[in-house]
């Protein structure tokens, strides 16, 4: 019985004489590996979309011209912000502008825009 408690005791020390040896060879290899880079592919690019938007203010009224130069339909949204508290804000209909076509979007406030802008949704 005791030569099996020897031989247990020597196979656990032994165990972890090796473990203690191996793990900081097991930590070098594993930072090698993780700082060469090769751990995890690029993620692709994404392709180019979007209309291109030129908005102009002229006194109470605004226009903005969109333009979509890529294959993938993009809707776009007038916002308009009035300078008066009183005069009432409007976002306007969102319009789909298909490849290779320009769309013209117009609001306007009673008095003075405050400021105006294109926002762009994917349809």
């Amino acid at each position: 019985m005791r030569s099996t408690r020897r031989r247990t005791w020597a196979l656990v020390a032994t165990a972890t004489a090796v473990a203690g040896l191996l793990a900081p060879v097991a930590v070098s290899a594993a930072s090698r590996v993780a700082g060469s880079g090769a751990a995890a592919p690029a993620a692709p690019s994404p392709e180019p979309s979007g209309a291109e938007c030129r908005t102009s203010v002229e006194g109470s009224r605004v226009v903005a011209y969109c333009h979509n130069p890529y294959p993938t339909t993009d809707l776009v949204q007038l916002h308009t912000e009035c300078a008066r508290w009183w005069d009432v804000d409007a976002d306007a209909e969102a319009v789909a502008v298909q490849p290779g076509r320009t769309v013209r979007l117009e609001d306007r406030c009673w008095k003075e825009v405050g400021r105006a802008w294109v926002s762009h949704r994917v349809p």
